[in-house]
């Protein structure tokens, strides 16, 4: 045998200057060995370049096999980020796709498409006579709805136009599209659930092997193959824009269809975003064996004493809590609140009047089925300085849901919160744009569709009856933030371009903090909400 090689010592540290600093942005590499590249910082005193260079998929592999699954560094996952196109899915299914604390992206916006045209998802009905009938009762509900939204838009339309004349220095395309706008924020109210939605995210793949794991723990059939759909979109070839263009080069004869073929197989070869990390992403049983037995328990608790459910109290629109809460019950009552329909005040009530005993059983429910590399329920993020308890509807929801930089428990869609009007100062109202009866026609027919629905035969129909309803139908959701986080969110969602549905919310959480912190008040740059705006601004 050969005599071993003697080691070389390490060369001396050598000065660097000022202009030393090496700042490249990367492109073209595979995420998982980007990821792969990045984590061998910590591990290794080799360059980006040279990293990148050594490196090959399959000892990505094998290394995210064993730090990320084997030894749980699950941080690596940060490193490798993935963007998706996910579209013609319900809107339902987009707003608990994006239910991430970490998550970039964009959805198409009901100010400015005519949803019209998108279509919408029919859940799955029995082959029988009972669900053919609800088939097609479910298609005209839904199909009454877009009926309802395209009146209500041209009525709107028609009203502001009536009542905003077009000034002299604006062209005739740009008044009505800024109308249109304005008229589309009112007709949204009118959109049902089940519309379909496009949206564009940039994840990481930890978020990613989250979001796929909560997906397919979803009660609705769309929301698990959507999880399904995902997983494979990161475990097959990704669209390659720059390949299906040279394609198209050698089709027309613009590229050799030889250089064409060795081109693609050497420089241009399948990518697959992130086959490893995403593997082992299954459904969750943590999350769904939780919410079954935390909403026994809301159920169970929240029982008069003739063991009827207890009835849902009034609550205002934005309702700031006490921030001397014991963080027991802050966070027995945060387990309980998404798997119910009551205020997170009322519910506290029921909460803090147990014995301590049971409390804390309560408590323990949110993590007794906690397996060794979950995280904990996000109701367990408690501790923070500013709490509101929002009700408002679903399609200002959908905005606000945007902001990540806060808790949010979400309790589900339901018609017990009836629903709201688009009213909004200095705008015509439904009642002066002759469109209120209609509205409210609209409203009642959707109701009753969801109903009998909810109380069919029909597979998952307590669910999907889910969505019939429509985005003005109010529901209730808790943010938990800090004082800069409240700001942003009351600055920003009050600005005069908003829709008036998240600026009303935007305006009571400013009033309920400086109410109780009046010294606060000079902070804010906040926008009167309740001043009649120029319409024709955005």
């Amino acid at each position: 045998m050969s005599e071993p090689k003697a080691s070389q010592p390490p060369s001396a540290p050598q000065p660097t200057s000022e202009g030393s600093t090496e700042v490249y942005a990367i492109h073209g590499a595979e995420p998982e060995v980007l990821a792969y590249a990045m984590a061998k910082y910590s591990r290794s005193a080799l360059t980006m370049r040279e990293s990148l260079v050594e490196i090959s998929s399959q000892k990505a592999e094998q290394f995210l096999n064993t730090f990320y699954f084997q030894y749980g560094h699950r941080s690596i996952a940060d490193l490798a980020h993935i963007p998706f196109a996910i579209e013609r899915l319900s809107m339902l299914a987009a707003l608990t796709l994006v239910d991430e604390t970490r998550w970039d992206g964009q959805e198409r916006s009901t100010r400015y498409q005519d949803f019209r045209r998108s279509g919408w998802f029919t859940p799955e009905f029995a082959d029988t006579k009972s669900g053919k009938h609800h088939h097609a009762a479910y298609t005209q509900a839904i199909a009454d709805l877009f009926k309802a939204y395209d009146a209500i838009s041209v009525g709107m339309l028609a009203a502001l136009k009536a009542a905003i004349p077009q000034p002299a220095e604006m062209d005739a395309g740009t008044y009505t599209r800024t109308l249109k706008a304005r008229a589309f924020d009112a007709a949204r109210y009118l959109l049902p659930l089940a519309t379909n939605t496009s949206l564009g995210q940039i994840v990481n793949a930890r978020t990613l092997e989250t979001q796929v794991s909560r997906l397919l723990s979803s009660p609705f059939a769309e929301i698990r193959h959507l999880g399904t759909r995902l997983r494979a979109a990161a475990s097959e070839p990704a669209w390659n824009v720059q390949r299906d263009k040279l394609e198209e080069m050698a089709g027309e004869g613009s590229v050799d269809p030889t250089a064409t073929a060795e081109i693609l197989n050497t420089l241009m070869p399948p990518v697959r975003t992130a086959p490893t990390l995403v593997k082992y992403a299954e459904p969750n049983e943590y999350l769904m064996a939780s919410r079954k037995e935390l909403a026994h328990a809301a159920a169970e608790l929240m029982r008069d004493a003739d063991g009827h459910a207890a009835p849902i109290y009034p609550a205002p629109i934005v309702d700031l809590l006490d921030d001397d809460e014991d963080l027991e019950v802050e966070l027995t009552t945060s387990l309980l609140y998404p798997n119910c329909h009551y205020s997170y005040r009322q519910l506290r009530g029921a909460v803090a009047s147990l014995p301590e005993v049971r409390r804390n059983e309560l408590l323990k429910i949110g993590s007794a089925h906690r397996g060794k590399h979950d995280e904990l329920l996000r109701a367990y993020s408690s501790g923070h300085g500013f709490r509101f308890d929002i009700l408002m509807d679903i399609g200002g929801f959908r905005d606000m849901h945007r902001h990540r930089r806060c808790v949010q428990l979400i309790q589900e869609f339901s018609d017990l919160h009836g629903y709201a009007e688009p009213v909004c100062p200095g705008q015509p109202t439904l009642a002066e744009a002759g469109l209120d009866t209609a509205y409210a026609d609209a409203m009642a027919a959707a109701l009753a569709a969801y109903k009998s629905f909810a109380d069919s035969d029909q597979p998952e129909a307590t669910h999907s009856a889910q969505y019939l309803l429509p985005m003005g139908m109010r529901c209730r959701a808790m943010f938990k933030m800090d004082f800069a986080e409240a700001l942003y969110i009351a600055e920003l969602r009050s600005g005069i371009a908003g829709h008036f549905s998240y600026r009303r919310v935007a305006w009571e959480m400013y009033r309920a903090i400086v109410a109780r912190h009046p010294a606060l008040k000079s902070l804010f740059r906040i926008e009167d909400v309740n001043i009649p705006v120029d319409l024709l601004k955005r």
